[in-house]
């Protein structure tokens, strides 16, 4: 009597790695899908509403606490929008939630978003009363500017109306920092406002909200 071959298990463990590796390859080069197009339309209509009143407050401060509150408000809507788009793609549970391109998207996305919130606080000297005006007036560029640049960068993974909402921000941001005259909340209103909206139905409309 043979002693029994060992070579069919090795031929399909083989083949499993190479199902996992060809599995793995595929998910990394797909688009992340998941931007809640109606999540971003929510946010959108939370920045108008924040921008009005933003531009009533004489006081610089609580200008900025408006604006904090709207931050607050809008990253609220949109983690929970996303977060339920992912759920509902992944179902019964057969995929993760966390895909490669979702970790590529909010890898890319964080580090601008946290370096606008850095630099805001740099700007804004706790020590002493009040905000700079110079303060006030850049910052409405620079949050436009560095959130768009994350969406920009993030959007390299994901649709293609992504990254061209990103160009917007950074454009609006552009125009904010480099012509003093311009309102500083119009722009905003422009950018977290009606770009939000415009792109948020467009996104809705062809994947889903």
């Amino acid at each position: 009597m043979t002693a029994p071959s060992s070579e069919p298990p090795a031929l399909h463990h083989r083949a499993l790695q190479d199902l996992s590796f060809i599995r793995r390859t595929m998910e990394g080069a797909a688009s992340f899908t998941d931007v809640p197009g109606w999540g971003l339309v929510a946010m959108g209509a939370s920045a108008l509403v924040a921008a009005p009143m933003a531009h009533r407050q004489q006081d610089p401060e609580r200008w900025l606490t408006v604006w904090f509150l709207a931050a607050a408000v809008g990253a609220t809507i949109g983690g929970a929008a996303m977060y339920a788009k992912m759920r509902k793609r992944v179902g019964d549970g057969s995929a993760r939630l966390l895909s490669v391109p979702a970790r590529k998207f909010l890898f890319s996305f964080w580090p601008a978003v946290l370096a606008g919130a850095v630099l805001t606080f740099a700007l804004v000297d706790r020590s002493a009363p009040g905000i700079p005006p110079q303060s006030a007036r850049v910052l409405p560029g620079l949050w436009l500017l560095l959130y768009g640049v994350g969406v920009t960068t993030a959007g390299t993974y994901s649709i293609r109306a992504v990254p061209l909402m990103g160009f917007g921000f950074i454009t609006l941001g552009v125009l904010a920092l480099v012509m003093p005259a311009i309102n500083g909340d119009l722009m905003m209103a422009l950018g977290f406002g009606a770009l939000h909206l415009v792109f948020g139905v467009r996104i809705a409309r062809r994947y889903g909200g």
